[in-house]
């Protein structure tokens, strides 16, 4: 049900994916996230195309961590702003974070590779079906992601949709 995998610049660090659909209770983790209550980024699953997207995603924000270049507060809300084409860190939270009235939600947690993740805590605390986190393109919503990364057709040709959203993710602190 979940994903599991490491960060191969930072061996010591994976990255654990949970996805949820029909979830009753998005205001209630919306503010235990913003409370530290939850140990995780809680992201909008309509725009992630792929668990790569966000795992890149992670994987930016922990290189930003410990480079001490992160531009928001926390690794979680890094995470959530490294998703986003642009430099407006509230606009980055309302197109990728959860909002109050959505019924589904990615967790996105980073931890040591060694420990022993807490899963259940996370799971306990959402009220949703937990479905395979490789199934998040059945949740996403491809004509608003190409509007927001603002992707043209001769992209498309040349490569998939997801390759033009990671250059994007990847490009965005140089252009």
């Amino acid at each position: 049900m979940h994903l599991t995998q490491d960060l191969e610049l930072f061996p010591e660090q994976s990255v654990t994916q949970l996805l949820f659909r029909d979830v009753k209770n998005c205001a209630e983790l919306r503010k235990m996230a913003v409370e530290g209550q939850i140990a995780g980024a809680l992201i909008n699953p309509s725009m992630v195309l792929d668990p790569f997207q966000s795992l890149l995603a992670a994987n930016k924000a922990v290189h930003l961590e410990k480079t001490g270049k992160m531009k928001t507060r926390s690794l979680y809300s890094e995470i959530i702003f490294s998703l986003s084409p642009t430099n407006n860190i509230s606009e980055a939270f309302k197109r990728f974070g959860i909002s109050d009235n959505d019924n589904a939600v990615l967790v996105v947690l980073v931890h040591n590779r060694g420990d022993i993740l807490n899963m259940d805590d996370i799971v306990s605390k959402v009220d949703g079906q937990q479905i395979p986190a490789d199934q998040i393109s059945t949740l996403c919503e491809v004509a608003k992601i190409k509007k927001l990364y603002k992707l043209t057709p001769q992209e498309e040709k040349c490569g998939s949709v997801l390759d033009a959203v990671v250059c994007r993710m990847a490009a965005k602190d140089v252009v």
